[in-house]
């Protein structure tokens, strides 16, 4: 138990005392929340630290740092009076060996002719026929060759973090891939592999149910991963990954080694085990059997960076990074130290979720991350961009404050902390630069006024659905992703038939049914569809209607090329719904040959067309594209 402050101000601590809802109405924050999330800071003062981090950016005055020398990165050494000099190349440089200085363009990256298209899919659920059990990069990059032929630009994938649950959203680390994705067949030696085909035939005869079993899928994986392993000599390859994956990619892999004989979460380890910097955690990862499997998952990591640059090629990829990451898993076991570990991370009551939401994730401690140098955030991005076109920023508005919830509270009880949101969008300015992709910022929910603008002038995305726009979709702003709906809502099918709003009254969620219906009404005004339209034909209507838009991408779910009912996730559910575990109901063969997917592929076309890829460098410096139209 910390110390008592002394004259604590929450407010000085970026702990509001209380918020605005979607609906207006202000809700004070109840004094038990206010020093719970104190104590989960470590909050023990009236003033919280001062960032010795120096983040140069345009608008933003040269600050005196007095005299010293400033080391840029390529290791040149430029002499400092006073103020940092002008002209400065984008990086992370360092000021007398003591202070990180940050030079960001200060706007994310924006092609000026990015105007395309794209399926945004849940990847896991994409199978096809060769799939074992659910999708993976393999079948992504069929995906990609398919909607190339069709005009795509792009692929909006959920994110491909590595997990210990279902929920692409709740991952054990942001800065590496899970395993479950990497196709078998398209690893080297595989087809030497004795029993292999077996172990095929046992994946694929997986595919006969809908309902998607990850450990049975996974136990076939690995025990096929653990023979190929075992033949593996090594490659130049190999060695160049994990020497640029550095520490990162060793505590990873660390991690992973050292729970497979103590299991999860870290917090049940013995004390010698749960601190990265112990001496005992580096012997361990150094020698013997523990250096094998450290390599071992260091291998996997390496297999899933070349299947997912081999997907890469077709359309561009918009990766999904998630706002946070589990408490028991792997980054929060190595930045245990940025984290606020007795709060989790939600949204409180709204129209479509009454009850609020507990994501049951950690906060980042932004005082915290101001003395890691903002390193945990920077690994984190630069992950996420990895062979991508473009990054949809999940919950953007955790870049400005976040819902905190003190550990086995309500989200009722809840309120908002700041975070130095300035900072965070010249960080994520000059990844994005040096990545050569643009931002998508998921801005719905509840925002605050000015952060759109901030994000606009940004050079962030907006993300604008259908289900909320008021206005049709030609009124929409150019700087903006356009899509009818996303995984935590209603397809199109669901909301026309009345199934979805049944699922929610069977499962006890007490939906708010008339906030649901005039969604439906809302969707027939908007497309002129008759009260007794089939779902397919209320599906091409829908995108027909959205192909208007001016956005400078457009995207269609999968879901709603099969006319799927049900949503791939149900917010406010643990196991009432089959949450991210709904393989869709027919396989990508016969997706490419579905008359209402080509038509959907056939109202979204772009004139003219981006095809997105990932380069080597940063590009030019790009204009602004139109203003910002509410």
């Amino acid at each position: 138990m910390p110390p008592e402050p002394t004259s604590f101000d929450p407010g000085r601590w970026g702990i509001d005392t209380g918020y605005y809802d979607t609906a207006g109405q202000y809700h004070d924050a109840p004094p038990e929340t206010i020093e719970a999330l104190r104590q989960a800071m470590g909050a023990t003062g009236p003033e919280p630290p001062t960032s010795t981090t120096i983040i140069v950016s345009p608008g933003r005055e040269r600050p005196a740092v007095g005299p010293g020398t400033l080391v840029l990165e390529d290791g040149t050494e430029r002499p400092v009076d006073d103020l940092l000099p002008d002209g400065l190349p984008i990086g992370y440089h360092r000021f007398n060996q003591t202070r990180r200085v940050i030079v960001s363009p200060g706007r994310c990256w924006l092609p000026d002719n990015l105007r395309t298209w794209g399926w945004a899919a849940q990847l896991y659920a994409a199978r096809s026929t060769r799939s074992w059990g659910m999708g993976d990069l393999a079948d992504l990059r069929c995906l990609g060759s398919w909607s190339a032929t069709q005009g795509a630009g792009v692929t909006l994938i959920n994110p491909l973090h590595a997990g210990q649950q279902p929920s692409p959203y709740s991952a054990s680390s942001r800065c590496f891939r899970d395993p479950l994705y990497l196709r078998i067949d398209q690893i080297p030696g595989a087809d030497r592999l004795q029993g292999f085909d077996q172990l095929a035939a046992a994946g694929r005869d997986l595919n006969r149910s809908r309902h998607i079993d990850r450990v049975a899928v996974w136990r076939l994986k690995s025990t096929a991963l653990e023979s190929l392993y075992a033949d593996f000599g090594g490659d130049d390859d190999f060695d160049r990954f994990t020497k640029n994956g550095g520490a990162a990619l060793r505590g990873y892999a660390t991690f992973c080694a050292l729970a497979e004989i103590h299991g999860v979460p870290w917090g049940k380890w013995a004390p010698r085990w749960q601190r990265p910097d112990h001496p005992d955690v580096t012997a361990f990862a150094d020698s013997g059997a523990g250096a094998e499997r450290v390599r071992y998952h260091a291998w996997l990591q390496w297999l899933l960076d070349r299947q997912l640059h081999d997907a890469s090629l077709a359309t561009g990829l918009i990766h999904d990074l998630a706002i946070g990451t589990d408490a028991g898993g792997a980054d929060a076991w190595l930045w245990q130290d940025s984290l606020a570990l007795e709060a989790r991370v939600g949204a409180p009551p709204d129209v479509f979720n009454t009850q609020g939401q507990n994501w049951g994730l950690p906060p980042v401690d932004p005082w915290r991350l101001q003395e890691a140098e903002y390193e945990p955030f920077i690994q984190v991005v630069r992950a996420g961009l990895r062979h991508g076109a473009g990054l949809r920023f999940d919950h953007v508005m955790g870049l400005f404050r976040l819902f905190w919830i003190p550990e086995g509270a309500s989200p009722v009880d809840g309120t908002y902390v700041r975070y130095p949101w300035g900072d965070l969008l010249d960080i994520l300015a000059l990844e994005s630069h040096r990545s050569g992709a643009f931002i998508v910022g998921e801005d719905l929910g509840t925002v605050e006024d000015f952060v759109r603008r901030e994000l606009y002038e940004r050079g962030v995305l907006s993300y604008r659905l259908l289900w909320f726009e008021p206005s049709e979709p030609k009124h929409w702003p150019t700087q903006a992703l356009g899509a009818v709906t996303t995984h935590d809502l209603p397809t199109i099918a669901g909301l026309w038939s009345g199934s979805d709003l049944e699922a929610q009254r069977r499962i006890g969620l007490h939906p708010n049914e008339a906030a649901t219906v005039s969604l439906r009404i809302h969707l027939a005004e908007m497309t002129g569809v008759d009260e007794d339209a089939a779902p397919d034909r209320v599906v091409r209507a829908a995108y027909r209607l959205l192909g208007e838009a001016s956005c400078a991408v457009l995207t269609a779910t999968l879901d709603d090329a099969l006319a799927v009912e049900e949503r791939p996730n149900m917010p406010g559910t643990i196991d009432e719904w089959p949450n991210w575990s709904l393989a869709l109901p027919e396989p990508l063969e016969v997706l490419e040959v579905s008359p209402l997917a080509a038509d959907i592929a056939h109202s979204l076309q772009r004139v003219p067309d981006w095809h997105g890829s990932p380069v080597d460098g940063p590009p030019g410096a790009d204009g602004p594209l139109d203003p910002l139209v509410e």
